[in-house]
């Protein structure tokens, strides 16, 4: 019986026209079990990855990532500076397909490998990120992927919170500390971006302390920014936390609640391990992100200078506002940001919950026409 890594190659030269092998072996290194994988290594030294899905998850995953890799044109490619996979060929095997990719050069790294500081990897990946939320969004719709408006955004985290509510298991503190994020409209009031969507250190390629390749864009689409940087938030480095958002805010200054927001993101995802743990009924999974929840609770209150929600400047009372004179220049300026934060505020009316699509929908009108 011949070994797969011959087997894929033999493959791959029914693949790709005119590729020329010299060698083959079993790829392991990203460590994927949803793929049969091997590299190859043609005659003029370039390498190639070929790749066959082993269940009908990875082959949707795979799909999905070959829409995304054929709407990153060369001219949309040329604005980044790193690499992404470019397809070359598919072969019918058995009941799927066997595809091929020019090889990404880098290694692997983990969250433990982000280093602080301007030339540290974690300001290289926040440059990155913000090279791909920069570029224009409309390849993504040509393309006919998803595009996310922020009420969407919006909808989907409510979702998960009221989900997770509902199992009983979340500890209060952190089910307020959602909710006030949800209820502040200034966090929700952002430009959607062309965003990878599935982003974790697993997904960088890296040489010299510099992102040199991006993987899987299965879920490329329009959408909030903050995904894309949730996952930094899981490095213990505080110091390399900060380079990268520092980094990425450098040249794309005008989200200035994108980390708050990465944040909500990043919790939720503990949320949604619960979720999963519910919906499988694994008692393990459900015990592990019980203990998970209530480590957030720790962090999250013993760091009460970083809410979710923004913070609102308050206002003088009307009588007092009327009596005053403000010097000429600073009052002025004092003023509209005082004008600024009442607009922005809830009012008396707001019962500070938003579930229905309707609602979802006159909160963030609200929120736009305050700016």
């Amino acid at each position: 019986m011949a070994r797969p890594h011959l087997t894929l190659a033999a493959l791959a030269t029914a693949a790709v026209p005119g590729i020329d092998l010299v060698n083959a072996s079993g790829f392991t290194a990203h460590g994927d079990a949803d793929y049969l994988s091997a590299l190859l290594t043609d005659r003029d030294g370039s390498h190639w990855i070929i790749r066959i899905p082993r269940n009908p998850r990875a082959e949707a995953q795979q799909s999905a990532d070959l829409v995304a890799l054929r709407a990153l044109s060369p001219g949309v490619r040329e604005r980044l500076p790193f690499t992404i996979s470019t397809y070359a060929g598919q072969v019918a095997h058995g009941s799927t397909r066997a595809i091929v990719y020019r090889f990404v050069y880098g290694s692997k790294v983990g969250l433990g490998d982000l280093g602080a500081g301007p030339d540290g990897l974690a300001a290289s990946a926040g440059r990155a990120l913000a090279a791909v939320h920069s570029l224009q969004t409309g390849f993504v719709a040509d393309a006919g992927l998803p595009q996310l408006a922020p009420i969407e955004a919006l909808r989907s985290a409510v979702s998960v919170i009221d989900r997770a509510a509902a199992t009983g298991l979340v500890p209060q503190p952190l089910l307020e500390r959602w909710q006030k994020a949800v209820d502040d409209q200034a966090l929700w009031q952002f430009q959607p971006a062309v965003i990878n969507g599935a982003l974790s250190a697993e997904s960088l390629l890296v040489q010299d302390r510099t992102v040199t390749g991006i993987l899987g864009w299965h879920d490329l689409r329009v959408g909030d920014p903050a995904r894309d940087l949730a996952w930094v938030l899981g490095a213990r480095d505080e110091g390399a936390v900060d380079s990268a958002f520092d980094a990425y805010l450098g040249v794309r200054p005008g989200d200035r609640q994108v980390r708050q927001r990465a944040t909500l993101y990043a919790e939720l995802e503990v949320a949604k391990w619960l979720l999963h743990g519910t919906d499988t009924r694994s008692t393990d999974i459900v015990d592990d992100a019980v203990e998970m929840l209530g480590g957030l609770v720790d962090s999250t209150e013993n760091d009460v200078m970083n809410p979710l929600h923004t913070q609102k400047v308050p206002t003088a009372p009307t009588s007092v506002q009327a009596s005053a004179a403000p010097a000429a220049g600073a009052g002025a300026a004092a003023g509209a940001g005082a004008a600024t934060a009442t607009a922005t505020g809830p009012t008396d009316a707001e019962d500070g919950i938003v579930h229905s699509d309707e609602e979802l929908a006159e909160f963030l009108a609200r929120a736009e026409r305050a700016v």
